[in-house]
């Protein structure tokens, strides 16, 4: 009788592992239900960037604020289905992400190849990888077998994304929500070596900056004082765009750590890095090192924060059409 249950302990242990490890992320999970699914959405990526090379940063933000809530589950997709629901893509944070469309399309291609069977948070992921490296950025390797969530919440969004108004305890605390780290934080900072910015992100910073029509003296009186006369001529403007990272807002390279070091970086969450020591350590580490050396730790931060709260095996569901909930 001990020797039966014995047994029957150690089958039930290794059906559990069986079930635990077809739950996980894999490299290459499509590989035999839709084998073309990554050449697909590489095809695409490298269509639409050479003439839209912003869509990289579009995408790296869309991936990042969907990570932060919820978990890598695509929720940041959906749309609200009546006039009081609010979800994340109406919070805040989200008013200005861009690449929907794009998400859009590349799914629409796959459910014709493969009805069903990619999830709409595995095309956020794998086509973020794929826009940074087609502008010359890093590449990464990126697990699949992700699937969507079904909740999607404009305060949560307001609550977990990192506001680029953060302190540096702030930015910590929420990275560290994640399982983010201090070197997390700056590496994922360093994707602000690509894209823009609204001016409403950062004029506080400007023109009003503890209540008294002041300017943030952490900001580089110099690179303020143009921007206030060519960029953002008042705190009112929540239209035009600047560049975060001048001069090479498409090109993903060290200038950005170098900027924040001069004091030229755009938001506060920026100068937050320079608060802490441990974070400026690194912020000097990778304005002096090399573009390698940067690339090689962001491909695994973006790893690391790909595997934020993911839902696998029967969890969540494969969404048909990106924004609407099956």
């Amino acid at each position: 009788m001990a020797r039966f249950a014995l047994v029957l302990v150690m089958i039930l242990v290794i059906l559990g592992s069986v079930s635990f490890s077809e739950a996980q992320l894999k490299l290459g999970f499509y590989d035999k239900t839709c084998p073309n699914a990554e050449k697909i959405v590489q095809s695409l990526v490298n269509q639409h960037i050479q003439n839209v090379p912003s869509l990289a940063a579009g995408l790296i933000r869309m991936h990042f604020h969907d990570c932060f809530v919820r978990g890598c589950d695509g929720s940041i997709l959906i749309n609200a289905t009546s006039s009081n629901q609010q979800v994340e893509k109406v919070a805040p944070p989200n008013l200005t992400v861009r690449g929907f469309d794009f998400i859009d399309l590349v799914k629409s291609v796959l459910e014709k190849k493969c009805p069903g069977i990619v999830s709409c948070a595995d095309v956020i992921t794998l086509a973020t990888r794929d826009s940074v490296a087609a502008i010359g950025g890093p590449t990464w390797n990126v697990p699949t077998g992700r699937r969507d969530g079904r909740i999607s919440n404009a305060t949560e969004a307001a609550n977990n994304i990192p506001p680029p108004f953060g302190n540096f305890t702030t930015l910590i605390t929420l990275f560290g929500n994640q399982g983010l780290d201090v070197t997390d934080l700056v590496l994922l900072s360093g994707a602000h070596t690509i894209g823009v910015s609204h001016c409403s992100s950062f004029s506080n910073r400007l023109f009003n900056f503890t209540g008294v029509g002041d300017q943030d003296p952490s900001l580089d009186s110099e690179y303020a004082a143009n921007l206030k006369s060519r960029r953002c001529l008042s705190i009112a403007d929540n239209t035009t765009k600047v560049e975060m990272d001048p001069g090479s807002r498409n090109t993903f390279d060290l200038s950005y750590f170098q900027l924040v070091l001069k004091r030229r970086g755009l938001f506060e969450s920026d100068a937050a890095l320079t608060m802490n020591s441990a974070a400026l350590a690194q912020v000097r580490r990778f304005a002096g090192g090399s573009v390698q050396q940067f690339f090689a730790e962001f491909a695994t931060a973006m790893e690391k924060m790909g595997r934020i709260g993911v839902k696998t095996g029967s969890d969540g569901e494969i969404r048909r059409t990106c924004a609407v909930v099956n």
